[in-house]
């Protein structure tokens, strides 16, 4: 029978209308003599933000009922016209036409309501051996395993779109800054690849808190476990996950697989709005080091001429909700004692919040890689200024002529002096100038600091010579080009 359980690899988002019916709290109100009032139905309903688990809540169910069929907890008449059901109701669901209801207060009640009306009493044993503490955590679970495996595969697509870029680009000399100044001759190339090198962090990451999340709390029931002899290992097994949890009261309290998810696409989306910074800044007037096509900017309301990078401009905003989203679920979690808590019901509205919007920058950070297109002579014009090749003057003192490389770093600190008071570049000195500061400087001094030969000669493991990229980007090929 479980062999024909789909567990679900896709999300759907349901916007259905709320059902103002007669059955408010008929599925817990036995002790209750009268409904809660409109204002507590408000804050106390979560359907509006939690039904889009409706997958991975049905998928759940119809593995437990299996189970409870398979340990003679339940008939297996009743386990048939529950897995039947719910096949129905999730046909139902994803053709629109069910309304769900803010009196039943999230999915799982809505689905079970919907099974009773399917196939009658029936439904009510589904709820044999579980609580919906432990039903919303397995749920979310499985949600969240879903969503990181679609995010990793975006994720390993952009990585592969910008190998691909830097490729074409491993040779195109640009500089680079520190401060935002100047500083040492790099390729366009050895750039990009660093974004690589940080994506890559991301998806591993990603994979380990994949890894670590996927445990089944299914059994923990409300905190302490059930009487009833479920097989926790079943359940876990058939629904895809690693193992089931080890304690109860973990099982249903935890949320730090949550947390841990925000925090890693909030440093995911860190490095994108890092990158997307620098796109900004490429694409500005007082740079234009990339051009953007129309498909990645938009116009003035005003000025016919403007042409704007707001793709990457907005790409820097998003941090701010995905790292809010993190910042709201630790604040929820802190101070809460053992097991559950309401409080933990806010789980959901963040972290699909955060999800959504990494899922979205991913993917238009993939477009504006593919898009963009370097202006190389404009990136050389740049080298003409904040004298890029000082180090390898002071490099080229150390190996030639022995000095101390603090030395050597004074005689070059006088060397761009001269040159900057005479309104010269370094290699526009004449080597009586230079001899000046050292009589041992001869005119091979101009070779070693061309910016050419500055590349050529950055052959350390992960340095920006074309030689050393290209084997950068060979090495990054086989981890992200290639099948496993």
């Amino acid at each position: 029978m479980i062999d024909c359980v789909p567990i679900p690899t896709h999300r759907h988002h349901a916007t259905m209308p709320e059902k103002n019916g007669s059955d408010a709290n008929a599925m817990w109100g036995g002790r209750f003599t009268q409904s809660p009032s409109e204002l507590m139905q408000k804050i106390n309903a979560s359907i509006d933000v939690d039904q889009r688990m409706y997958p991975q809540d049905i998928a759940a169910s119809q593995v437990h009922a299996s189970m409870l069929a398979r340990q003679g907890i339940i008939s297996e008449s009743d386990c048939a016209a529950i897995c039947a059901g719910l096949d129905e109701i999730r046909a139902d669901i994803d053709a629109g036409s069910v309304e769900f209801s803010v009196e039943l207060e999230d999915i799982h009640m809505n689905v079970e309501s919907q099974l009773r009306t399917k196939i009658g009493a029936a439904a009510g044993r589904l709820h044999t051996a579980r609580s919906r503490n432990d039903q919303t955590v397995t749920d979310l679970r499985l949600w969240l395993r879903d969503e990181i495996d679609g995010l990793s595969d975006r994720l390993a697509h952009l990585i592969r779109t910008l190998i691909e870029k830097a490729d074409s680009t491993a040779s195109v000399i640009m500089p680079g800054f520190t401060h935002l100044q100047v500083a040492q001759p790099v390729t366009f190339g050895h750039h990009l690849m660093a974004y690589v090198a940080m994506l890559g962090r991301d998806h591993s990451r990603l994979r380990d808190c994949r890894d670590r999340l996927n445990q089944c709390p299914l059994g923990a029931a409300a905190l302490a476990g059930t009487p009833f002899p479920i097989d926790r290992h079943f359940t876990s097994d058939a629904l895809g996950f690693s193992a089931p949890t080890e304690n109860s009261m973990d099982s249903v309290s935890a949320r730090d697989h949550v947390a841990e998810y925000l925090f890693t696409v909030s440093m995911l989306a860190v490095h994108i709005s890092r990158f997307a910074e620098e796109v900004t800044i490429w694409n500005s007037d007082g740079f234009k080091f990339v051009e953007l096509s129309d498909a990645f900017t938009t116009g003035s309301s005003i000025m016919p001429q403007k042409k704007n990078p707001d793709a990457a401009e907005l790409l820097r905003a998003k941090p701010g909700a995905v790292i809010g989203a993190l910042n709201q679920m630790l604040i929820v979690m802190k101070g809460l004692p053992l097991t559950y808590m309401k409080d933990m019901q806010e789980d959901k509205e963040p972290l699909f919040r955060a999800a959504d919007n990494i899922d979205l920058c991913v993917q238009v950070m993939t477009g504006l890689v593919e898009d963009m297109q370097p202006n190389t002579d404009r990136m050389r014009s740049f080298l003409t200024r904040g004298f890029p090749t000082a180090t390898d003057l002071a490099d080229f003192l150390v190996r030639e002529l022995d000095l101390p490389f603090r030395d050597a770093h004074h005689v070059t600190g006088r060397a761009v002096a001269m040159a900057e008071d005479a309104g010269i570049q370094l290699e526009e000195l004449s080597l009586e100038q230079l001899q000046s500061l050292n009589q041992g400087i001869d005119d091979s001094v101009f070779d070693a600091i061309r910016l050419e030969t500055s590349l050529e000669t950055r052959q350390s493991y992960g340095g920006t010579s074309p030689t050393q990229v290209k084997a950068a980007i060979e090495r990054a090929r086989a981890l992200w080009c290639h099948p496993a």
